[in-house]
């Protein structure tokens, strides 16, 4: 009898143990990434409040006299108030339009009946294996057909249109699993299939239209590819080719280039913290739902 419970105690330690590693081998590959994450931001941030004489020289990441004026400088005379403008335009008007055409489209696909709706759906996510450079030499063949270059629509079409496909593969699923009961107690109350879509819907698909937001967000804020195609007027500029035109200018004055970096970052860190709880959400509320 001691001898079973001498085991049992000591299988009982055992799967402690076994425990304590499994979490301390788990939280440090974690710990591990983030600080590898983080750490190129708040180097950044550091450089950002040096001199462009102490830039490569002082390595601490928190500086004993931070020049904070270097945002204020940056954002003047590196024009980073028109970029900056122009991104928050830019990312708005796309996502209110990957967010509009995407959510009636996948809308439709889900709750209608019409001839060929899976092969076209299928068309539409086949265009997510398609890499951009691949199609970029039509495209830019396209814009100056349409005479769209040097335009911010030139600029906004082709996002848009290339946003739509994981809208798409994101909200399907998920309004395909809304009861129907919904819909038909939504149609005894007097709505149409707008009214449907827009009082039953659109509230219901909140954390999935979050995630859609989120990703069109990060890839309007962070293109440079197209901008660089597209537009040539300063005035037009997003953020991200702004800072190469600062950075090719006369002397590159790193700590204002830095300083420039961590302002366009800091929208999206933003905006990652107010949505990162839809994020999960959004992703599974497909296969949840119903």
């Amino acid at each position: 009898m001691i001898q079973t419970r001498k085991r049992m105690t000591l299988e009982r330690v055992m799967l402690r143990v076994a425990r304590v590693v499994k979490s301390v081998v788990k939280h440090t590959i974690l710990i591990s990434v983030a600080i590898s994450c983080i750490f190129p931001l708040v180097w950044m941030v550091s450089s950002a409040l040096k001199t462009q004489s102490t830039v490569f020289t002082d390595l601490s990441l928190f500086p004993a006299n931070p020049h904070f004026l270097n945002f204020a400088e940056a954002w003047t005379k590196g024009k980073f108030a028109v970029y900056f403008f122009n991104s928050v335009l830019y990312t708005s008007l796309c996502v209110f339009g990957v967010l509009l055409i995407s959510s009636l489209a996948a809308f439709a696909f889900a709750r209608f009946q019409f001839p060929g709706k899976n092969a076209l759906y299928f068309i539409f996510l086949i265009t997510l294996m398609i890499p951009v450079p691949g199609a970029i030499v039509a495209l830019y063949v396209l814009l100056i057909k349409l005479g769209l270059i040097n335009t911010r629509l030139g600029y906004m079409l082709p996002q848009i249109n290339g946003g739509l496909a994981l809208g798409l593969f994101i909200l399907r699923p998920f309004f395909e699993r809304i009861p129907k009961d919904l819909e038909d107690a939504a149609r005894i109350d007097g709505c149409g299939r707008l009214g449907i879509y827009w009082h039953v819907a659109i509230p219901l698909a909140k954390p999935a239209l979050a995630v859609v937001a989120l990703f069109t967000s990060l890839s309007v804020w962070n293109e440079f590819m197209l901008a660089q195609l597209v537009l040539q007027s300063q005035s037009l500029m997003p953020l991200q080719l702004g800072l190469v035109k600062f950075w090719g200018g006369t002397l590159t004055e790193y700590p204002l280039l830095m300083a420039g970096m961590a302002i366009s970052v800091l929208p999206i860190i933003i905006a990652y913290i107010f949505l990162q709880r839809h994020i999960i959400a959004g992703v599974t509320a497909g296969a949840l739902k119903g």
